[in-house]
């Protein structure tokens, strides 16, 4: 039996370049990985002889483009995993867009220049004198390379946490300019939505913090199961982090208000797990959750120490006891232009 259309969709999708002048597509060889990563995750290694040895770690290997296996006829295999195995397909499409988004950062990495002395200049009129002009000019450097990479960071997750929870949850992200939910102060204007499902609309958070942020923003957030209550969508909050604080207090009771429901800590691990299904609550457990779990578990309550080195050919970065060496390519500044949210963002992962 051949690919339905949705999973041809979804292999295409998978195959190409995502947005942006830095995206990654997949190769035969890539894909041949990512399959076999799911024929390992769920134990079905014995309807696929073709893969006679475990996979190497998805997490753990510090060069993405090794993670490939050759001589397997990759789109054959992906037919016979989504033929046989319920929503193989999501998986495929949650687990490609993530290792997508991951070569991507790669490339960003390896691309994002260093600033100009025009950019950051001005700035150390708040420090000169307390560093001589060498080290001054050094600081205001790394210092703006560094927010740079992390504002990159930031966009690809927004680009890829919601829609990959969206989709194993059976729902879809929606783009404000595409989204049924409208703002109740003017119909014209749509909400971004992280996942519409049925007549559900989700908020997703990793945590709500106390930090404070400016009034309007914080407003929206507020207004957000209000605009939903009034187009017809139940608002549901989901958060991962269950630290107590005002501000969650706040959100949960604005939810609440309006006829919503919230889900917080280990109760909203449980409701994605729920909603999802047995096999995509799987893929959230081993590529959302644990890694986040891990790296918050890990966290000490002062960073340890840094050192950061740059070449023509590398930075390389050393942070406690922990190193990255990153590959450096010269390129064009007009090559590294910060994305923009595409309006095609639902298309991203899946058909």
């Amino acid at each position: 039996m051949g690919l339905t259309k949705t999973q041809a969709s979804i292999w295409q999708k998978a195959k190409s370049l995502g947005s942006g002048g830095q995206a990654e597509g997949l190769s035969d060889e890539s894909a041949a990985f990512l399959i076999a990563t799911i024929v390992h995750d769920l134990n079905i290694a014995d309807h696929f002889p073709e893969f006679k040895t475990t996979p190497s770690p998805f997490f753990g290997n510090d060069k993405l483009e090794s993670l490939q296996i050759v001589g397997v006829d990759a789109k054959l295999l992906f037919g016979r995993l989504v033929e046989n195995h319920a929503d193989t397909d999501t998986y495929f499409a949650c687990l490609a867009a993530l290792h997508k988004a991951r070569l991507k950062y790669d490339r960003i990495l390896q691309t994002q220049p260093l600033p100009t002395l025009e950019q950051v200049g001005p700035r150390g009129l708040l420090q000169y004198g307390q560093l001589n002009g060498a080290g001054l000019a050094g600081f205001l450097f790394w210092r703006k390379w560094f927010f740079d990479i992390d504002n990159r960071a930031g966009q690809e997750t927004g680009y890829l946490f919601e829609p990959i929870i969206a989709y194993a949850l059976g729902g879809i992200p929606a783009p404000a300019k595409k989204s049924p939910v409208k703002r109740h102060h003017d119909s014209s204007k749509g909400r971004q939505v992280d996942c519409l499902l049925n007549t559900n609309a989700y908020e997703f958070k990793i945590r709500v913090t106390i930090a404070a942020s400016g009034q309007g923003r914080w407003q929206e957030e507020l207004d957000f199961p209000k605009d939903c209550k009034e187009s017809g969508y139940t608002p549901i909050l989901v958060c991962m982090d269950s630290t107590p604080n005002p501000k969650l207090d706040a959100l949960v009771n604005a939810f609440k208000e309006y006829g919503g429901h919230v889900f917080i800590g280990q109760d909203a691990w449980n409701h994605l797990d729920d909603v999802a299904g047995p096999t995509m609550a799987r893929f959230i457990d081993h590529y959302v959750k644990r890694p986040i779990e891990e790296m918050l578990s890990q966290a000490t309550k002062y960073p340890p120490a840094l050192s950061a080195e740059w070449s023509e050919e590398s930075v390389t970065l050393r942070v406690g006891e922990s190193l990255l060496h990153i590959d450096r390519y010269n390129v064009a500044p007009s090559e590294v232009e910060d994305d923009e949210m595409p309006d095609d963002v639902a298309d991203e992962v899946a058909g």
